[in-house]
């Protein structure tokens, strides 16, 4: 994919860093320590603190409003209205930022956001002498569609620092990818426990409350940060253009003619959606079915922690990826990893105790990171270069629309049929991201050969 003077570009230089380094260096250099020192001094943490209010808004939502209400429906409709909100508003941001630039996008959300989640606090303290839980439906919505999406947006300086002149490319992007496939996997391990433990511990409103502060803190350092002018939006793109035309016009030479802008191929941007779709659907289900399984030895609300074993060997396994041949392709990890996760998704249906569920779900959980390294890295191959972080977006609203859906189908099976069933779902659902593998591979190898 080229890149067009109308579209975001690339900035050849990365961030503190120096412009000749030493290449032999480079070469021999871990390749974690490489793409970090690309990144920068802070960009890593401060990139993961910006995250975390997105992993914590959903079930803060649920945690507070069931506490107010002492209805689990009530709060599971709050959560679900954040869902929504997030699913919806993501892209929105995400175009907006490839338009204009993520820096006045994200420090829009990061005031917006958390007076969003103020005004979610207050509705749901007057939930019980409400006539009507409506008006914190739409706060809880609210606060879902303003959050800040850092780690897609994160993704795209990646992709814009890993297309310098100082990158190995492929390798280091793949490296990139891998990296931030871990960050979603621990922080959506660690926001939910940061929930749980500081409702508990403290009051219910705490885990929004720091979500807010995180996100004006973070998400406004993380604007700022330096690896934000590796992006270069389309207003600026299309106002350099036009000053270079001016330019050749006062001095009587004939502009060079811009570079065609690639046309988007949304059939083809579809499929790694649908494929994030299939993977929320796995994770919703998979969550609900544990909470089924839990209250069989009546320890329903630990069911987060038996998912923390998934998520670990999850984040672990993606870091790998970092690691595997050059030569073994997205599209080809894509399908290895979710042919994978379809057999081992089988081993959820046999367990009758914690310490053999713990088991299944570890070994689920190591095809499930590479899967979603995978997937975002079809993303960016599929992806026009003006509408990357629209398409970022897009694959992380597919992951909260699949949750919801998946939550729903595991929930209403679990009611009915018990937890084995329910676990139907988390095994449909990585049948599902097998056959997209499938259809993308040929999908790509086709666009290949046209190209």
């Amino acid at each position: 994919m080229s890149n067009n003077l109308s579209s975001p570009s690339i900035s050849p230089q990365a961030p503190d860093q120096d412009p000749a380094p030493d290449q032999a260096a480079a070469e021999t250099a871990g390749r974690y320590a490489r793409i970090f020192a690309m990144a920068g001094r802070g960009f890593v943490p401060v990139a993961f603190l910006a995250r975390l209010p997105l992993a914590m808004l959903t079930i803060g939502a649920l945690t507070l409003v069931t506490s107010v209400t002492g209805s689990y429906a009530t709060g599971g409709l709050a959560a679900g209205a954040v869902g929504i909100g997030s699913a919806l508003g993501a892209p929105i941001l995400g175009y907006v930022a490839d338009r204009v630039g993520q820096r006045p996008v994200l420090l829009t959300a990061a005031v917006v956001n958390p007076l969003a989640i103020a005004l979610t606090l207050y509705m749901a303290f007057q939930l019980p002498d409400a006539s009507t839980p409506y008006a914190a439906f739409a706060t809880a919505f609210l606060m879902g569609a303003t959050c800040p999406q850092v780690g897609p947006l994160a993704r795209v300086r990646w992709m814009a620092m890993t297309a310098g002149k100082n990158s190995t490319g492929t390798r280091d992007l793949d490296t990139a990818m891998s990296y931030e496939g871990t960050a979603d996997e621990l922080s959506f391990v660690l926001g939910p426990a940061l929930v749980g433990l500081l409702a508990a511990a403290v009051a219910p409103w705490l885990p929004l409350a720091i979500a807010a502060v995180l996100t004006l803190s973070m998400v406004s350092a993380f604007a700022v940060h330096p690896t934000v002018r590796t992006v270069v939006p389309a207003r600026a793109a299309r106002a350099a253009r036009e000053g270079r035309e001016t330019a050749a016009a006062a001095a009587g030479e004939e502009a060079a003619p811009a570079a065609v802008e690639p046309r988007a191929d949304w059939l083809l941007i579809a499929l790694p959606v649908l494929g994030m779709v299939a993977m929320g659907t796995f994770f919703g289900g998979t969550q609900t079915s544990l909470t089924a399984f839990g209250g069989l030895f009546d320890i329903s609300s630990a069911a987060g922690l038996l998912y923390a074993v998934m998520g670990i060997s999850s984040a672990a396994a993606a870091l790998s990826v970092a690691f595997w041949p050059e030569r073994f392709g997205p599209a080809a990890r894509w399908m290895a990893a979710a042919a994978a996760m379809t057999a081992f998704s089988v081993l959820l249906l046999f367990p009758a105790d914690i310490p053999t569920m713990l088991v299944a779900l570890f070994v689920l959980g190591i095809p499930v990171g590479p899967t979603m390294v995978s997937i975002f890295g079809i993303g960016a191959v599929v992806a026009p270069r003006h509408l990357m972080g629209t398409v970022m977006t897009m694959l992380a609203s597919g992951v909260v629309t699949g949750t919801a859906l998946g939550a729903a189908l595991a929930g209403r099976l679990a009611d009915s049929h018990g937890h084995q069933a329910a676990f139907m779902v988390t095994v449909g659902a990585a049948a599902a991201l097998l056959v997209l593998s499938l259809v993308t591979r040929w999908a790509v190898a086709s666009r290949r050969r046209r190209a």
